[in-house]
This record gives C-alpha cells, sequence and structure tokens, in this order.
C-alpha cells in the first residue's frame, strides 16, 4: 500500500472522530443535567484524542500498527438508542455512547471486510479493535450505573 492510499484511508476515520465530537457537543450543550454535560464533555475530548490518534498515524506505516483485541459484550446491540434530551439520565448517556462506538466499530469492521488489500484490511480492523475498546467501557459504565447489583 503506498502513503497517499494510506492517508486517505486515515483522513475518512478521522473525519468519522471530527463528526463524533459535534454530536457528543451538541448533546452536552442540550443536556441541563451538570454531570451529563461534564459527561458528554469528557466524550467531545475522547473523540479529540481520537483524531489525534489517527492524524499521528498518518505519518505512520500501516505495519507499525500493534493493537490487542478486546473483548466484546454486546450489550449495545441489545439495548434501544436513547435519545438525546435536556434531562437525560447518567445510564441513557451512557447507553447512547455505547451505541456511538458501536456504530464506529461497525463500520470500520465492515470496510475491513470490503477490502482486499491486505494493509489496508489491517488497518480498519485495528481501527475497529479501537473502537471496540471504548465501547467496552462505556458497557462497562453502563451496568455499573444501571445495574448495580451486578458488582
Amino acid at each position: 500500500m503506498n502513503l497517499d492510499d494510506f492517508k486517505n484511508l486515515l483522513t475518512f476515520a478521522i473525519q468519522n472522530e471530527i463528526e463524533a465530537q459535534a454530536f457528543y457537543r451538541k448533546v452536552a450543550e442540550k443536556a441541563s443535567d451538570p454531570f451529563l454535560k461534564r459527561l458528554f464533555g469528557q466524550f467531545v475530548e475522547e473523540e479529540r484524542k481520537h483524531q489525534q490518534i489517527l492524524e499521528n498515524f498518518q505519518a505512520s506505516d500501516p505495519s507499525e500498527f500493534h493493537f490487542t483485541d478486546v473483548p466484546d459484550f454486546h450489550l449495545a446491540e441489545t439495548e434501544p438508542t436513547p435519545t438525546v434530551e435536556p434531562h437525560m439520565k447518567p445510564i441513557d448517556a451512557f447507553g447512547l455512547a455505547m451505541k456511538n462506538e458501536e456504530t464506529a466499530m461497525r463500520l470500520y469492521m465492515s470496510i475491513a471486510e470490503a477490502t482486499s488489500d491486505p494493509g489496508k484490511k489491517k488497518i480498519f480492523q485495528e481501527l475497529a479493535t479501537m473502537e471496540r475498546e471504548h465501547k467496552h467501557k462505556m458497557e462497562k459504565a453502563f451496568v455499573d450505573i444501571g445495574y448495580p447489583e451486578v458488582w
């Protein structure tokens, strides 16, 4: 894979992270609960960090990627997507975040499956793994808040 192809793939991924930031910023602005405002503000910051990581990847060789696989609870797939409301409950905020991370993970997985180029496939599989890790964190928070009896 040449450097231009690599950069084009990462540009696509970066744009998705920018869109996620805008979404979380909008949710933070609509939320009336101070905790949720802070929470979604933190999600904005997390997505900004993802964007920076991807931008740093643009200067890298694809063979330098080394991510470990993260377990997937598949909880996001079973829960409905909460709507953004000014008075959202924390569990709904985490539910919304885990659904967004699931969407990003599935996007990267589908792109990886669609390409026959081994280098591109590897990049998108690793990006999917990154998003799976974020989804895992949101699912864990969702369970911790929504089902305290599980701890």
